[in-house]
């Protein structure tokens, strides 16, 4: 018996070591070493000294001066990360129908000049229900809105829009994007 106890007994210490040790801390050693901001940071955005939201989570924006994201799935308030889930309705389905058609209203409200066709991103909601990012298109069609709010020349806004927009990942992965947090916060640190 002691000659298959004490074997096992060190293999499983060894195992042990090696998988609940060594390995998780080379891991987290390589993680830090290739990616320092979302392993040490948690991606999160930092304005004068204080953590003003995360670049993976998005925000809800709802003042015409800003840029908004794309619809929250969440509840009970918009972009609950507890709660993260999508709304899972169908194309076909009534109730993403309504909701589709009333989010286009609101849109349409906000900006009433604006008669060019509203990007998909502003009027569904992501599979996460927080996507902290909108299409380039989605951003450019609130141009308007959002300089006419600020007393800004569209150029200035539409210029701040192309210099946030960010490029497929490696340029192969995903499509471009807009962080929605950390536009406003360019828009915000214009001043007006």
């Amino acid at each position: 018996m002691k000659t298959l106890v004490r074997p096992a007994v060190s293999l499983f210490l060894l195992l042990s070591a090696v998988t609940g040790l060594a390995y998780p801390l080379a891991v987290t050693g390589i993680a830090r070493a290739v990616f320092p901001e979302q392993a040490a940071g948690g991606s999160l955005i930092l304005e004068d000294g204080q953590v003003v939201g995360s670049a993976l989570i998005g925000q809800h924006f709802s003042d015409p001066k800003h840029f908004w994201g794309r619809p929250s799935a969440t509840a009970p308030q918009p972009y609950n990360a507890a709660a993260s889930s999508g709304s899972n309705l169908g194309p076909l389905n009534p109730a993403l129908v309504a909701a589709v058609e009333t989010r286009l209203e609101a849109l349409r409200a906000a900006d009433p000049g604006n008669a060019r066709a509203v990007p998909v991103d502003l009027v569904t909601a992501s599979a996460s229900g927080l996507d902290p990012h909108i299409s380039p298109a989605a951003a450019l069609w609130q141009v308007p809105r959002v300089a006419r709010a600020r007393g800004l020349p569209e150029a200035q806004v539409r210029s701040l829009v192309e210099g946030q927009a960010e490029g497929r990942q490696w340029w192969l992965l995903g499509e471009p994007r807009v962080n929605v947090l950390k536009l406003n916060l360019a828009l915000d640190a214009l001043g007006q």
